[in-house]
């Protein structure tokens, strides 16, 4: 619990006000030298934005559905990560919202290989020199220390699959570069 606890940067004095339970109390809980109550784990579970079985460290069930668990970004997209093993490729859902097509593209760099999908509306990809646009149906694959930026147009919000992996993960479908306007 405390580990959630110094993820979401919550001090015991804010956890106790949100959830009615003493300082002390929590205290105790995060050092293990008190067992929870049901009363206590449902509004701790409320408070940390996770299932009761999460919060106590249950055993896995066998069941293999992914239990999407959506993180809003500070600027109004959001990422569903797909997949919920360590290592390997990782799978997520991006959502963006209506973009400027003026606005200037921030392009970052990191290690790995970047894989993408789009499922709705127009993505635009800036990759180095490169402005693309992305359909519904397209993909797009790149080394991702080639400086790169995603955002949707402002045709609408767009949503994309992205499987993103160490070197050498990689997927191997390419999209056409974005077509200018009419001369």
């Amino acid at each position: 619990m405390k580990r959630l606890r110094l993820h979401r940067d919550v001090t015991l004095a804010d956890l106790a006000e949100e959830t009615g339970i003493s300082t002390s109390t929590l205290s105790r809980l995060e050092a293990g030298l008190r067992r929870p109550t049901l009363e206590q784990l449902l509004p701790l579970a409320r408070a940390y934005g996770v299932t009761l079985d999460e919060l106590v460290d249950a055993p896995p069930t066998g069941d293999p559905r992914v239990n999407l668990r959506p993180i809003p970004c500070g600027d109004g997209s959001t990422i569903l990560p797909l997949t919920r093993r360590a290592g390997g490729i990782q799978a997520y859902k991006f959502v963006l919202p209506t973009g400027d097509d003026d606005a200037e593209p921030d392009l970052r760099t990191h290690e790995g290989y970047d894989w993408a999908y789009v499922l709705n509306g127009t993505l635009r990809l800036v990759l180095g020199e490169h402005d693309l646009i992305l359909k519904p149906g397209e993909a797009a694959e790149f080394d991702t220390r080639t400086p790169h930026w995603f955002g949707a147009t402002s045709a609408g919000p767009v949503e994309f699959l992205s499987l993103i992996g160490k070197q050498g993960e990689r997927a191997h479908v390419r999209a056409a570069p974005r077509q200018g306007p009419a001369e």
